[in-house]
């Protein structure tokens, strides 16, 4: 996850997604959105531009796994803009897969 906030702070939205796999289902208090294309396309229509994406910064509360090829991550997220500062919080179903360890399922609020 550091590498993805890495890569958020940049403005690189693609490397942010290399961690979701294939056929990641995100769901937000307003929606699901199934795959990862449509996942991508989903942020680059709410952060057009790096402005928009500001400074992520992501709290790991914790880590469960369960079994030996998934793994449950709970914790909050912090979004800097010039404008304004939003926080929510997130849980993570983490799937160990052939490329590395890869989000199936993202439920952010």
């Amino acid at each position: 996850m550091v590498e993805q906030e890495a890569a958020w702070d940049r403005g690189d939205i693609d490397a942010f997604m290399a961690a979701y796999s294939d056929t990641v289902c995100f769901r937000s208090p307003k929606r699901l959105t199934c795959g990862r294309d449509r996942v991508t396309s989903d942020y680059r229509r709410a952060y057009p531009d790096k402005a928009s994406m500001g400074d992520l910064g992501f709290g790991i509360a914790e880590v469960v796994p369960a079994g030996g090829h998934h793994a449950w991550v709970t914790g909050t997220w912090t979004l800097h803009r010039e404008a304004d500062t939003l926080r929510g919080g997130f849980a993570l179903l983490w799937v160990r897969t052939a490329q590395g360890w890869r989000i199936a399922r993202d439920f952010t609020y």
